[in-house]
């Protein structure tokens, strides 16, 4: 298995060029980061994890200025979004971006997708909830034609362009993996239509016959990354059995110092 970190980089933790090093030196493999536009202040979606929503979803770094940060100071770390909010970016813009990553990274970029959770911010971006899973799959496919045809365009229910020119290209080929996030009852529908493979967060429920079932329905090894894993060796034991590829220890947003023992102590579970 491969062992990186996801984690919420803000403005009052470690910043991504520190971050980036550490995560190299100690031998991670990759760095996945999330995004949150903004909250708004009066919400009516609750949090998933229970109780009042953490300071960190609302002080997010946006997450490709970390993943080039962190890339402008490595050499083999992969730079992942874990997840980016797809419905509430542009397709042709977030085509751009990744592949000016992947492009300034030497190859290293991955693009984590998710519809999100928080119905009124997904609403100031003018996405309608009821609908978001149908845009997320647009988006994600007409940002694949983006990143792989000369003259790209795409017209569908919410996505509609005429051939356009988009560059950079993507240096990966064909183009970056877009993990597909998720773990109701339809995500393993997404991932086997557009998806590279699937992001699930840790404690979905008997992972190993979901991961079993994906591999069957794709009729291959369809790689699978799962995130915000605690630091136990137990964890680390289970995903290893159920048949995951990449383990994403969960990183808490600290100072650096805090941050550089917290990553000592994962890094011993490599």
């Amino acid at each position: 298995m491969r062992f990186g970190v996801s984690t919420f980089v803000t403005d009052e933790g470690i910043g991504p060029t520190a971050l980036g090093r550490a995560l190299e030196e100690r031998g991670f493999g990759s760095l996945f980061v999330t995004e949150h536009t903004h909250i708004p202040v009066s919400r009516e979606t609750a949090y998933p994890g229970g109780g009042d929503l953490p300071r960190v979803y609302y002080r997010t770094l946006d997450p490709f200025v970390v993943l080039s940060a962190a890339a402008a100071v490595t050499a083999r770390l992969r730079l992942g979004t874990g997840v980016a909010l797809v419905v509430q970016r542009d397709p042709i813009t977030l085509a751009k971006e990744v592949a000016s990553l992947d492009l300034v990274s030497g190859g290293r970029a991955a693009l984590g997708v998710g519809a999100g959770w928080n119905r009124e911010e997904m609403r100031d971006h003018g996405t309608d909830p009821a609908t978001r899973m149908r845009l997320m799959r647009e988006r994600v496919l007409a940002v694949k034609e983006l990143w792989t045809q000369e003259h790209a365009e795409f017209h569908g229910e919410f996505v509609d362009f005429d051939p356009v020119f988009s560059y950079p290209k993507p240096v990966q080929d064909p183009h970056p993996p877009v993990l597909v996030g998720g773990s109701g009852p339809t995500a393993l529908d997404r991932v086997a239509e557009y998806g590279d493979g699937w992001m699930p967060l840790y404690g979905t429920g008997d992972l190993a016959t979901r991961i079993a079932d994906l591999r069957e329905r794709t009729n291959r090894r369809m790689p699978v990354t799962v995130f915000a894993v605690p630091g136990r060796p137990e964890a680390v034991a289970e995903l290893e059995a159920a048949g995951a590829d990449e383990v994403l220890f969960h990183l808490r947003t600290e100072p650096e110092n805090d941050t550089l023992r917290n990553l000592d102590r994962l890094a011993a579970l490599l």
